[in-house]
């Protein structure tokens, strides 16, 4: 989504600034109430980078209105003029939202790990299952439905038991421990994949995290059915973001370019459409953390793993046990 502001008390703009927030991303701004006196339009469209797909195109529109009161003496008991609504950007200009995320810094030195224990490298992107018989869900070509994954492996969310109840009650058959740390085929993440990659396969897998571990992850988007800005969230932690980029990631070059001094902390990072975006954090919190698209129908449809954070040493690094009114599933 791009959220723009603008003055609408005058027949030219005053002022205009552009924020991009992702589908579950926050942002705090700071407003200077500090122009002249009369109404100012807050207007906001969807950003939306899929090729093809359909989406609300709709414009929401809000007004800042300065007190009366405050009103200089030309405008003052005076009637309102008509507002005018900002030239927003396209629904599909990368390039100004790629601007304005690149400009994010921490105020001060962020806590980065500079070593990295855990290189990890997820692809992000859709896919398509093959349905053994008509359904109205199978709205892909060919007889297909549509899915999504990380690292080839559309998630599957148990359905008796949650994860975390599965874990501390080491109940078995609810989940493995072995998603990929890589995507077992490299190939042309961004190129023209060959239809025999399109296909996941399905589970409930998560990856084991050793707590105090220090974790990079480079999320890279896939051309797989078309290449999106996947706003990835990660429950659990809050992560630096070091780097991004498009095309494919490269460790000898893009590696060197990361901002490891004062880069954005976030819980929320949409993967640049057609590129990669690498994150870092100390899994210093036990438990088991999901990391999921924040599209809901990606999500639903498999975009998402979770990390396992073993205990680590005495009672504040150990999972607390549950409480004993704690409704069961």
């Amino acid at each position: 989504m791009t959220v723009v502001a603008a003055d609408a008390a005058y027949t030219k703009p005053f002022t205009t600034n552009i924020v991009m927030i992702g589908p579950g991303q926050t942002t705090d701004v700071l407003l200077a109430a500090n122009q002249a006196p009369g109404r100012y339009y807050m207007a906001a469209r969807a950003y939306n980078t899929a090729q093809n797909a359909a989406f609300d195109n709709t414009t929401t529109t809000a007004i800042l209105q300065y007190k009366p009161a405050a009103y200089h003496s030309a405008e003052k008991g005076g009637p309102f003029s008509n507002p005018i609504l900002p030239s927003l950007p396209a629904f599909n200009d990368t390039a100004t939202a790629t601007a304005f995320t690149a400009k994010f810094r921490s105020p001060s030195h962020a806590k980065v790990p500079l070593e990295v224990d855990e290189n990890l490298f997820f692809t992000v992107g859709l896919g398509l299952i093959n349905c053994s018989r008509p359904s109205p869900r199978c709205q892909g070509p060919n007889g297909t439905r549509f899915t999504a994954s990380m690292n080839n492996v559309s998630f599957v969310l148990p359905r008796a038991n949650s994860l975390m109840q599965a874990y501390y009650q080491n109940l078995p058959g609810v989940f493995t421990t072995d998603f990929p740390p890589v995507p077992p085929i490299k190939f042309d993440y961004t190129g023209n994949v060959g239809r025999g990659l399109w296909q996941p396969t399905r589970g409930t897998k998560l990856y084991k995290l050793k707590f105090g571990a220090r974790v990079q992850i480079v999320l890279q988007d896939t051309s797989i059915v078309t290449t999106e800005d996947h706003p990835m969230h990660l429950h659990g932690y809050e992560f630096a973001v070091v780097g991004t980029g498009f095309g494919n990631f490269n460790a000898g070059r893009d590696t060197a370019k990361f901002n490891l001094i004062d880069p954005p902390i976030r819980n929320t990072i949409g993967t640049s459409p057609g590129g990669w975006v690498a994150i870092r954090f100390v899994a210093d919190n036990p438990g088991v953390w999901l990391m999921h698209c924040h599209i809901d129908a990606h999500f639903g449809t498999g975009l998402a793993m979770a990390f396992l954070v073993e205990n680590g040493v005495g009672e504040l690094q150990s999972v607390q046990p549950p409480p004993s009114d704690l409704p069961r599933c």
